[in-house]
């Protein structure tokens, strides 16, 4: 008997961690482009051990599409960045095509797939959605995206930012683009303000 309690309690556990509830509501909950531009940006800064520079001042509204922490100090990226946001606008913050896509997140990468048709045009998916690594500027910043949920509304201001270290041959670079995946696409944001629009 208490085997089976343990498998039952062992398959409830998966599900939940597994499981992504269905979004509820009706058209584009972030209908804008996000905002980016170079004019006046701050000198290079540090953080722990490393250089940051500033690449573009940037602003976002969107849709939490999904979410995943890093815990540990595995990889060097793991102590900048504690959180990876992936995160959706425009049709991307519209349930009827979310829920029509299986999204996770995982070794810094976003993914997405569907059954049979695309919901809408590849192109589409890829130019009004992106994962962002997090770097909170303080720690307001990291306790709101602690908090964070799947399918909250997030506005979110700073600069997309490169990072180099001071000890060793190591660099991190973000993308400038929006229509750009696979390798090196994703957004390096140092995060200043970060609110939750759906409380």
């Amino acid at each position: 008997m208490k085997k089976i309690i343990i498998i039952l309690a062992a398959a409830a556990a998966c599900w939940v961690f597994f499981h992504h509830p269905k979004a509820h509501w009706q058209g584009q909950l972030a209908p804008g482009d996000p905002s980016q531009n170079s004019d006046n940006l701050p000198s290079s800064w540090t953080y722990k051990d490393f250089t940051v520079t500033p690449r573009a001042h940037y602003h976002i509204k969107a849709v939490i599409l999904s979410k995943h922490h890093y815990w540990g100090e595995v990889e060097v990226e793991d102590r900048i960045a504690y959180y990876d946001l992936a995160l959706g606008w425009g049709p991307m913050s519209d349930a009827s095509v979310i829920n029509r896509l299986d999204i996770s997140q995982g070794g810094r990468w976003y993914n997405y797939s569907w059954q049979g048709s695309a919901p809408i045009p590849l192109d589409e998916i890829i130019s009004h959605s992106a994962n962002n690594h997090i770097i909170a500027a303080d720690k307001d910043v990291l306790d709101a995206v602690a908090h964070f949920k799947r399918y909250d509304v997030v506005d979110l201001e700073g600069y997309l930012v490169d990072v180099e270290s001071k000890k060793k041959d190591w660099s991190w670079h973000t993308s400038l683009s929006r229509t750009d995946f696979g390798g090196g696409s994703c957004e390096l944001f140092w995060v200043n303000n970060a609110l939750d629009l759906s409380l």
